[in-house]
């Protein structure tokens, strides 16, 4: 077992797969920090908020256990049940620049990469067979 593992384990494809993986955490913290550093500072400020935006959240009951001004983190240990839109509009911009840069790396991988080859006759090729097979009959 232990070398099927080995034979598993030394394939390209899974080496790959480690290798994106750890590249991908990677740039996810780096999407994190351009949204929870840059991006939202910015909306923010344009919303008229001046504090972090991600902190942003309606308290739904236990509100006699938050005072104001409380952060987010504070309240939800507090024991409040807090509805915290700003950490999820937060998370939707961080897919969202993560998907639109996943995509970009497709298409070109998809310019750089040819189709594979057909295997077998063409369209042509069997346009004429069955041409031929017509005229026989």
């Amino acid at each position: 077992m232990l070398s099927e593992f080995k034979a598993f384990i030394a394939r390209g494809n899974v080496l790959d797969l480690a290798v994106g993986v750890i590249i991908g955490a990677a740039f996810g913290k780096i999407v994190s920090s351009l949204t929870d550093d840059l991006i939202m500072p910015l909306i923010s400020l344009i919303t008229g908020g001046g504090t972090d935006f991600s902190a942003k959240y309606i308290i739904l009951g236990g509100a006699e256990k938050v005072q104001a001004g409380m952060s987010l983190a504070a309240a939800k240990a507090a024991g409040a049940n807090v509805f915290a839109w700003g950490s999820f509009i937060t998370a939707i911009i961080n897919f969202l620049i993560l998907a639109f840069v996943i995509f970009l790396i497709v298409r070109q991988a998809n310019k750089l990469i040819p189709p594979p080859a057909a295997e077998g006759p063409t369209e042509v090729d069997l346009l004429a067979e069955i041409r031929d097979e017509l005229k026989k009959k």
